[in-house]
């Protein structure tokens, strides 16, 4: 896509992933990420990556997910030739050398320390809400490397992996800022024909199984009284996530279920409410305003080529676990009843406020390009996306919701689970027609 500007963003998507990994040890997505940019046939370390893009005024970034790796630079427009030069070299021929691996090594075990030590337990929660989802398969399987795979994954390892995923039909080569034939140009120059590092045989272990949901409950005792940091102690928190499967984004009731999430919102309860804030969004007018022992209740929608999962997090003291799990039970029940209209023109166009906000910045513009393409080989530009918002009407929401209340539940449950209501009363009481325990 063109974008006024010097700037541009290129990058690779390559689809490959933690969900990915069944076969192999558990982890390679989070080294492959850890390990970009460093020393390839090209370029000796990462510093030198780093005084290349330098001279372009560039940065460069790699993110693993579930279900997709990005390697991507922004710099000036002019180098664009030197910059995918530097991507096919940093996706297709990296060195990996033993001292390199090693300083992954410790930078993981490092990261998983400060993941259990954080405050903030969203991203454990995301992590025990997907393994309670699918249990065990494909997005179910996890995103972090666990600390006993970290010795075992090496160059060969990895190397296995790559020859099986990054092969042609994986990838998508996405820019923004800068003109189409100039980037088949060099896409032609310096990615046709390259010979990887890892050898050109036939990828023959592709792994192509769709997401099960199988609905249960991740439990993860914890001592949550001293996370605090610093001399005011944060109160200890017990969190709940309770989760019901959704659709994939390939899926027309992807929207209805976006506009939902919207208008469950939801967020801290201490947070101040400007503009756009979603003050008048379920959870803060049904939950927060009314039980103010609650610290926290978002909604959250994840989405994936062949499922979905839309959820509910709330924190609150580990006493008041069972009266907290009640009001959320009852919050998705109350999803399948009325939609007022008032409530649903907010929705919808908070939704497109924030579609066309994030779309202001062009590395998300190119996370949209490269994600559609990867996906569908085409791109749904944003004006036909808010089209398909503007036609959600409530029967659609009511629609989806029932389709969604039929499933079993996953729950993530972390802190003092003394008072927690078992799996089985939870699911009852999301059967039931009020959602009491």
């Amino acid at each position: 896509q063109k974008k006024f500007g010097q700037f541009c963003t290129v990058g690779l998507l390559i689809n490959s992933g933690s969900r990915h990994e069944a076969k192999y040890l558990s982890g390679i997505s989070h080294f492959l990420e850890k390990l970009a940019f460093s020393s390839t046939a090209q370029f000796g370390s990462k510093d030198e990556i780093l005084l290349t893009l330098e001279k372009h005024g560039g940065i460069c970034d790699c993110q693993a997910s579930r279900d997709t790796i990005m390697y991507a630079v922004s710099a000036d427009a002019k180098g664009l030739d030197t910059v995918v030069n530097l991507l096919a070299d940093v996706a297709l021929q990296p060195r990996f050398s033993d001292e390199e691996i090693e300083m992954t090594r410790m930078a993981i075990r490092f990261e998983l320390e400060d993941l259990n030590m954080r405050p903030d337990p969203e991203p454990l929660l995301t992590e025990m809400i997907h393994a309670a989802a699918y249990r065990d398969n494909t997005v179910g399987l996890n995103r972090f490397c666990p600390v006993e795979n970290t010795d075992k994954i090496d160059r060969e390892v990895l190397h296995s992996y790559l020859r099986n995923y990054y092969t042609p039909d994986r990838m998508v080569l996405a820019g923004v800022g800068i003109e189409h034939e100039q980037l088949v140009e060099c896409a032609r120059k310096h990615l046709l024909g390259v010979e990887p590092a890892w050898g050109s045989g036939q990828s023959e272990d592709v792994d192509r199984s769709v997401a099960q949901y199988t609905g249960g409950i991740v439990k993860v005792e914890k001592d949550m009284s001293d996370v605090s940091l610093g001399p005011t102690p944060i109160p200890e928190l017990t969190h709940i996530m309770i989760g019901l499967e959704s659709c994939s984004f390939l899926e027309e009731d992807f929207i209805p279920f976006a506009v939902l999430n919207m208008m469950m919102g939801g967020g801290g309860s201490f947070s101040a409410g400007g503009p756009g804030k979603g003050m008048f969004t379920r959870l803060y007018l049904n939950v927060l305003n009314r039980h103010h022992w609650m610290y926290n209740a978002t909604s959250y929608h994840h989405s994936y080529e062949d499922t979905g999962l839309l959820c509910i997090h709330a924190s609150a003291d580990p006493k008041q676990v069972r009266e907290m799990v009640e009001i959320i039970t009852r919050e998705f029940i109350l999803m399948a009843g009325a939609v007022g209209e008032v409530e649903l023109e907010r929705a919808k166009t908070q939704l497109k406020s924030m579609l066309m906000m994030n779309l202001e910045s062009r590395p998300v513009i190119f996370e949209d390009v490269g994600r559609q393409v990867l996906a569908t080989n085409t791109r749904k530009l944003p004006h036909e996306l808010c089209a398909l918002i503007s036609q959600v009407k409530s029967a659609d929401i009511k629609r989806v919701v029932t389709k969604m209340l039929h499933k079993k539940p996953a729950v993530a449950a972390l802190g003092d689970l003394t008072d927690l209501p078992t799996y089985e009363h939870i699911q009852a009481a999301l059967s039931s027609k009020d959602g009491r325990l």
